[in-house]
Parts: C-alpha cells; sequence; structure tokens
C-alpha cells in the first residue's frame, strides 16, 4: 500500500486525504517543542511513499517543518513533496526572517493555501498550486459518458457558490502586496509583543520557536509544579475574562514522545489593537491557575490518531490491520 508521510503536526486533513485515496497513513514523531527532524522525515522516504507532506508552519505549534531539506531529499528520490501552507501562504512571504518554503526549492510540488485565513476572505475558499500543468490536468474530472450535459469539475466538490470566490477575488485585489505588507507586519508586532509578555509570566512558556502569526502556550517544565500555569486552566481563565483561546490536547507519539497539552493563539491585526487588554487579562488568569493541579485531556489513540478509544469498532482504522504505518503500530 502507498504511504503518506508527515509530520505528526500536519492537519488532521492529511489522514483523511490517506483514508479516502487508500494510502497508508505514515506520521513521524515529532520533537516536544513541536519540531520535527528532517533526517527522521527523509529516513521514511521509501520507494513506496506517495506524497510527503510538510508545514509552513504547523498549526498546532507554529514551527516550521525543515522544508529545503526534505523537499530536496524527495526530489532525488522521485516522490511529490506537498507544503501545506494553509495557515501561513499570505503571511511568510512578508514576515521577517521565513526561510525559503515555496516553489524557489525545486524539489516543491505543490503548495496548498486557506484565503480565509490570512488572505482575510470569506470561508470556502482555497488554493491548491501545481509546479507544471501536468498534475493540474490530473486533478480535473471530465466526462461525457451519460445522457447529460458534460461535466467538467477541477476539484472534488462539484458546483460551489461563487459569492466567497467573488469576495476573495476583491479582497485580494484590494489589498494587493502592500495591504498584505502592512497587516503582516501588524501581526508580527503582535506576536512579539505577546512572547515578551509570556516570558516575564512564571511558570508559562512558548512551545518552541514558532515562524509565523501563530503561538503555542505550555506549561513552563523549567520550573517546580507549584508555580506552574496549565494551558487548559488558563484558557478556561482568560474565557471568564471575556478572551477566547483554543484548547489543544496534546498527543503521545508512537515513540512514547507526548506533546504537550496547548492553548493555540492565532495572531490577527486585530490582536495588536487588543494587545494591552488581552496581555493584561492573561497575567490576571496565569494568576489565578498557577500551581493548579495539570488538566487531564483524553488523549487521541497513539495509533490511528483519532478519537475512538474504546473499541475497534468505533474506529474503522483499529478493524484494518496493516492500516497505519510502523511509525504509528
Amino acid at each position: 500500500m502507498p504511504r503518506l508521510v508527515a509530520p505528526v503536526t500536519a492537519h488532521a486533513a492529511f489522514q483523511k486525504a490517506a483514508r479516502m485515496f487508500d494510502l497508508e497513513w505514515c506520521p513521524v514523531p515529532c520533537d516536544t517543542d513541536g519540531s520535527v527532524r528532517a533526517t527522521e522525515l527523509i529516513g521514511h522516504l521509501d520507494d513506496d511513499v506517495a506524497l510527503v507532506v510538510v508545514s509552513a508552519p504547523a498549526y498546532p505549534s507554529g514551527a516550521m517543518d525543515p522544508i529545503g531539506s526534505v523537499s530536496d531529499a524527495a526530489s532525488a528520490r522521485g516522490i511529490p513533496c506537498h507544503v501545506d501552507a494553509c495557515f501561513g501562504g499570505l503571511a511568510l512571504p512578508w514576515w521577517p526572517g521565513a526561510p525559503v518554503w515555496d516553489f524557489r526549492l525545486p524539489g516543491v510540488t505543490s503548495i496548498s493555501a486557506d484565503l480565509h485565513k490570512f488572505g482575510y476572505a470569506p470561508k470556502g475558499v482555497s488554493v491548491l498550486l501545481h509546479r507544471g500543468r501536468a498534475p493540474h490536468r490530473a486533478q480535473f474530472f471530465a466526462t461525457t459518458g451519460w445522457p447529460g450535459y458534460p461535466v467538467v469539475n477541477p476539484t472534488l466538490l462539484g458546483s460551489r457558490s461563487i459569492s466567497p470566490i467573488a469576495a476573495a477575488w476583491a479582497i485580494t485585489r484590494r489589498l494587493g502586496a502592500e495591504g498584505y505588507r502592512e497587516l503582516t507586519a501588524s501581526c508580527e508586532r503582535a506576536t512579539h509583543r505577546l512572547v515578551r509578555a509570556v516570558d516575564g509570566i512564571p511558570g508559562l512558556a512558548v512551545q518552541g520557536r514558532p515562524m509565523g502569526p501563530v503561538l503555542s502556550l505550555v506549561a513552563d517544565e523549567s520550573v517546580p509544579s507549584v508555580r506552574r500555569v496549565d494551558p487548559h486552566h488558563l484558557t478556561d481563565a482568560l474565557t471568564r475574562l471575556g478572551f477566547m483561546i483554543q484548547h489543544q490536547p496534546g498527543h503521545t507519539q508512537s515513540n512514547g514522545v507526548r506533546l504537550p497539552h496547548s492553548a493555540h493563539l492565532t495572531i490577527t491585526p486585530v490582536t495588536e489593537q487588543t494587545a494591552r487588554e488581552f496581555i493584561v487579562a492573561l497575567q490576571s488568569a496565569a494568576d489565578a491557575v498557577r500551581g493548579r493541579r495539570p488538566a487531564s485531556p483524553s488523549p487521541p489513540s497513539p495509533r490511528c490518531g483519532c478519537w475512538a478509544t474504546a473499541s475497534t469498532a468505533e474506529c474503522p482504522d483499529r478493524a484494518r490491520p496493516g492500516r497505519s504505518c510502523a511509525a504509528s503500530a
């Protein structure tokens, strides 16, 4: 069975894709800071790999995957390399210090980006870019083999509403490169301001070294437990103060290393406008929950990554031997 290789932190949509196209899902373990080592990914690139996926950046932690090294290795082996830039595709081009992650790397064969994120367009509009026309043509379905009208579908969807597409076109035209540069600069300023604020809160830390307008907050394991700030208790306390950030349950990987549960922050230009109030709330919430026993989120199954853990009947992959990659068995 052909394999789809990706870091554990790759978006869950790729697990869905693997199941849809009958590929073996092969998640490669990451370090606790959310980063994945190039050697670990490259070590899984054998002749049976149909696709390798890397993120720019990974949604859970904001870590940039080693796209240059992995795409070079994939190219040398004749393996397509997809860059999931759904989160960073319209922010990283203007983000200072961002590494090269796009078609300037000769081994990158496709890129995805969401216009409803930092393209500031309505949901329902994303782009998939291919290197060359051949793979683009392959994604089309066309037939005259029925009594009705000729059917041509460029995506899995058939009919689509034109409204979000038209809105996205208008927004991107209105903003232009300079508009996106200014909005990204606002996100960058807010991100750095929040990092400095978190650095000054005892017991709380930013996970790893994120790249782009995203932060993942974790308990600072370098201090005694009585001084740590559990990110899920922090999130609950922030909600009571009028700010909502996202719980992330963490994940126990196939090698036994657990990625910690965390709190996810997506930074937007609105964040800069409310940064002062948010930082005050963040400090207050941290003080309120510091030293509390850590929350115990229910972790996904380490074998297949789904939420069904009670029995094989609840999880299709558990009932299908050989479905999960050796890296996740």
